[in-house]
């Protein structure tokens, strides 16, 4: 083991030494050229002018640079010429020259070609390839990102533009196709708090025949109709909701996702203002406001979520505490310590791993909290009911 950690550490230290030298490593002299030499439809092409000189570079982006499509040249719009119409390139820095405007005349895969004439004379080339993307990706697009891409900027157009409240609403709507599973997964974990101490007997009966106690604890949850891995599939249910959502708002102004676009859709100009916030913004007092609330909202939360019926034993304890010899013991958590550290340090946690994100995952976070708060309150008013 101790030879596998000294392997790991100098592979870790050749590859952050490697990529110290290389990264400051400079191309000497000018050099305009693609970004990089594959895209994939849609096509956001960048063209990067590096000027590694003590000298300005100036250059117009539709007279001094053309790009071909099978030897034709390319017709850009009237407003990206007027944008990049006198580029200013300063000694010893670089400026990107963005088409994400004109992502329309990249939309076929095909070879395209880069010609750059300044009038100092210097000439540069460079291709690059516009290509599909794979099989499952189209799919994945088709079926989930495409669709609700489609369905945020149809709700952008309903609230005039206003992408806070877009927000609010499809987080509501992904609540509510969500209640079914997310209450499955509630109704489960508050039902493996009740088994404890049937669980807890049977640790102590099998604790030296593990195969044996597994069949137990299985035996007993299909006798309880208890399915201890709804928590871990809801998980999974929302992560690629939630990782589509992000990708689609964090992309939501650039104007090559219009590719994914239904035709009946009407895009309307977006503002990320929303009351005294900006959606689009990240950290600073905001970001501390929001994340103070959103540490209080997951505290409540979990509060609610490793509550017991008063009829319990336990105090809010998930698992029970073992009390068999030292050696064994030593090898199982202790479950107070666990809820504990759910309940005081997780929202920390959330706090400080996530303050640097943008405002609106906060906005998106306080809803789907709130939403999760108030069913958890109804699960535990119904399971009490019913016991």
């Amino acid at each position: 083991m101790k030879n596998f950690v000294n392997i790991m550490l100098i592979v870790l230290l050749t590859s952050l030494t490697i990529n110290f030298f290389t990264k400051n490593v400079k191309k000497e002299g000018l050099d305009i050229s693609f970004s990089t030499s594959s895209y994939t439809v849609p096509a956001t092409v960048v063209v990067k002018a590096s000027n590694n000189t003590n000298e300005k570079v100036s250059l117009d982006a539709c007279k001094d640079v053309t790009i071909r499509k099978n030897g034709d040249a390319i017709k850009f719009s009237d407003e990206f010429c007027k944008k990049y119409e006198n580029v200013e390139v300063s000694a010893n820095s670089f400026f990107d020259i963005n088409y994400q405007s004109e992502y329309k005349n990249f939309k076929e895969t095909w070879k395209y070609d880069l010609e750059v004439n300044l009038a100092s004379g210097k000439k540069f080339t460079s291709s690059m390839n516009v290509e599909n993307r794979w099989t499952f990706w189209k799919l994945f697009v088709t079926l989930i990102y495409a669709p609700i891409y489609n369905l945020f900027s149809w709700l952008i157009s309903v609230f005039s533009g206003s992408i806070g409240w877009a927000i609010i609403t499809i987080t509501v709507i992904i609540r509510l196709l969500l209640i079914y599973p997310q209450q499955k997964s509630m109704v489960s974990q508050r039902k493996l708090q009740d088994l404890q101490p049937k669980i807890k007997k049977l640790q102590e009966e099998y604790k030296w025949n593990q195969q044996l106690l597994w069949q137990k604890l299985l035996e007993l949850y299909k006798t309880e109709k208890v399915n201890p891995m709804w928590s871990c599939g809801f998980i999974l249910i929302q992560l690629p909701i939630i990782l589509v959502l992000y990708n689609v708002i964090l992309w939501v102004q650039d104007t090559s996702n219009e590719y994914y676009l239904y035709s009946f859709i009407q895009l309307v100009e977006k503002t990320s203002n929303f009351f005294w916030l900006d959606l689009l913004w990240v950290g600073w007092t905001q970001g501390l406001i929001l994340a103070v609330v959103i540490a209080i909202l997951q505290f409540l939360q979990i509060k609610y979520s490793i509550s017991q019926n008063k009829n319990t034993k336990t105090t809010g304890v998930v698992l029970e505490k073992k009390s068999w010899d030292d050696k064994y013991s030593q090898m199982m958590p202790d479950p107070e310590m666990m809820n504990k550290f759910m309940l005081y340090v997780l929202p920390l946690i959330v706090w400080f791993a996530t303050y640097g994100l943008f405002a609106w995952v906060w906005v998106y976070w306080w809803i789907s909290t709130l939403f999760i708060l108030v069913q958890q309150i109804i699960v535990n008013k119904m399971l009490k009911k019913s016991s």
